[in-house]
């Protein structure tokens, strides 16, 4: 048996069909002289009610196939959701559309991972609300054996340099005064779960062989394995060229650290500025470091929109270095929406998450959802070839010949052919949409 991840798994839905006591409804019952149904009936009643119970058993629509469990095989579910902006009641719909969050907005136990990318503060009343729900969501994820990943976008930051032009006069009510708002993001809940729960980046391995989300990506520990780049990276904005080049590694740690630096130096300050609107933008701290002011610039993490907005052949030129350097295969972000769909750039490496989901803007309710498999199909002793870049779109490693002139990698038993599968589907209210779908066969020893 492999070391696979263990899902808790929500309890069934009750059917209809059966009252309380999980015997069929004396109303469905063909009445007979015994008061019971004859043989033949009940089968039949019962095969109604399986195809009923597989009908309703799904939270989504239009359901898109999906394998098997196989004894051995591991698996993956990640949900991801782009900005909140203080809007309670629809990011409750989103979770529950997505199976998240159960009808009383609790963990589920039917995902592994939920990603959050920021933006959840800003142009709504439910701040509090929601950062209490999102800090309630980790522990009951961390007790279910889940993981909740948050991060902090610009608005977030903007709130923390005493940017307030897009806070709402009742939003600051709920606080119960400006002076409240701000002590609660400079040392209350607010900036204490920021510092302690929130990061900038990370990197979300899709299988352990591909290293912890809680530790960098090391290239050189990694590059004898086929799954080296199966990961995901999320931030708000977007990780652009310039600054991956300059601050992409150690990832994710170094550009967490220039953040979370920044954070602090804005938390700190004493005594804080008066918020603009109505008083004068004060902009950084003083004395940030120039990491500092590039992270918080166009092309740092918070702000950059080129994934979403350049070209499509430029951003698919450029998108690979990116990836190959951080130890990932896509770049996932929110930051700049798009009202109608979640967006899928260059196969799926660059997906921009942000539909609008607030009141505020109006967009349409949506979520990621990726779905990742590594099936056993055999086991053997083989000689490998092996690709660790992220660009790989078929197999990474492939059995080879003895006689072939590529280069080999020979490895020792327990190693078996793997089918590694990634689906990725992006969830509507009234319908879902396949982005990704991708196959690959390995060879290697994850059992």
């Amino acid at each position: 048996m492999s070391t696979r991840r263990q899902r808790t798994t929500a309890p069934a839905a009750t059917t209809p069909l059966l009252n309380k006591h999980g015997a069929v409804p004396r109303a469905l019952r063909r009445r007979t002289g015994a008061s019971c149904l004859p043989v033949l009936g009940v089968i039949i009643l019962l095969s109604l009610l399986l195809i009923f119970i597989v009908r309703i058993s799904s939270p989504l629509v239009s359901p898109i196939a999906t394998p098997g469990v196989v004894d051995g095989q591991y698996t993956l579910r990640v949900v991801a959701v782009g900005d909140l902006h203080s809007d309670y009641d629809n990011a409750l719909k989103v979770l529950q559309m997505a199976d998240v969050v159960d009808n009383e907005g609790n963990w589920s136990g039917n995902v592994d991972y939920f990603v959050q990318t920021g933006d959840i503060i800003d142009r709504g009343l439910d701040t509090i609300k929601l950062f209490q729900w999102m800090e309630r969501l980790r522990v009951q994820a961390r007790a279910a054996g889940g993981q909740v990943f948050s991060h902090l976008g610009n608005h977030e930051y903007m709130n923390a340099l005493g940017d307030w032009r897009y806070v709402l006069q009742d939003e600051i009510a709920t606080f119960g005064s400006i002076q409240k708002r701000q002590a609660a993001i400079a040392n209350g809940f607010l900036g204490s779960a920021w510092t302690q729960n929130y990061t900038a980046v990370s990197r979300v391995p899709l299988h352990p062989a591909a290293g912890s989300p809680f530790v960098d990506y090391n290239a050189s520990a990694l590059s004898s394995s086929p799954l080296s780049h199966a990961s995901l990276s999320f931030m708000h904005g977007g990780l652009s060229p310039s600054f991956a080049l300059s601050h992409g590694t150690p990832y994710p740690s170094k550009i967490n650290a220039i953040g979370a630096s920044l954070l602090k130096r804005c938390r700190t300050r004493d005594p804080q500025p008066m918020p603009y609107p109505p008083g004068e933008y004060a902009g950084l701290p003083p004395g940030s470091t120039s990491e500092e002011i590039e992270f918080y610039g166009s092309d740092g993490p918070l702000w950059y929109r080129g994934w979403a907005q350049d070209d499509e052949d430029v951003v698919c030129a450029k998108v690979g270095a990116v990836t190959t350097k951080i130890g990932v295969r896509r770049l996932i972000m929110g930051h700049t929406p798009d009202f109608d769909k979640i967006v899928s750039r260059c196969g799926g490496k660059i997906i921009i998450i942000d539909t609008g989901i607030s009141k505020a803007y109006g967009g349409v309710l949506s979520a990621l959802s990726i779905n990742y498999t590594l099936t056993p199909e055999s086991r053997s002793t083989a000689t490998v070839a092996v690709d660790n870049t992220a660009n790989a779109t078929v197999s990474n490693i492939v059995t080879m010949d003895s006689n072939s002139t590529s280069t080999q990698q020979s490895i020792g038993k327990g190693v078996g052919t793997w089918k590694e599968r990634e689906h990725i589907i992006a969830i509507y209210p009234n319908r879902r949409e396949e982005l990704v779908l991708e196959e690959r066969e390995i060879v290697g020893d994850f059992w």
